[in-house]
């Protein structure tokens, strides 16, 4: 891949909006908006907290089952690297209202032919974390 492949502006601009739309969404307990950001196919994989879904069904049942946020969360170190016009990757930290831990977040995205930026592959951990 060539260096100028790589961080491409107008992927990462384009990621960023979806990431910050993703939030709000997680956050608002949308869980409509929430399942139009996954990939819909059985190879979609998510890795949570005290959780994994391997395939989309697996996805939408936890959601299903997941009740509403009770806390606030704050995004820091948000970064976004693309990787060619049709991959990124999205990674942050997070800090929650209600949780003395530290979360991290990572999101793989990939623009298909017939559904546009969709997230692959998803992983979520809490850890005792001091800079």
């Amino acid at each position: 891949m060539k260096p100028d492949a790589v961080d491409r502006p107008d992927v990462v601009a384009e990621i960023q909006r979806l990431f910050a739309d993703y939030e709000r969404a997680l956050m608002t307990h949308d869980l409509t908006a929430l399942d139009a950001f996954f990939w819909d196919d059985p190879r979609t994989t998510r890795y949570g907290i005290a959780d994994r879904q391997w395939g989309i069904a697996q996805l939408r049942s936890f959601r299903a089952a997941s009740p509403a946020p009770r806390f606030t969360r704050r995004i820091e170190h948000l970064r976004i690297r693309s990787f060619g016009a049709d991959c990124a990757v999205a990674q942050c930290e997070f800090v929650r209202s209600d949780s003395a831990l530290r979360g991290f977040q990572s999101q793989t995205w990939v623009r298909l032919d017939d559904a546009g930026w969709k997230i692959v592959a998803a992983h979520v951990s809490m850890i005792g974390f001091e800079e």
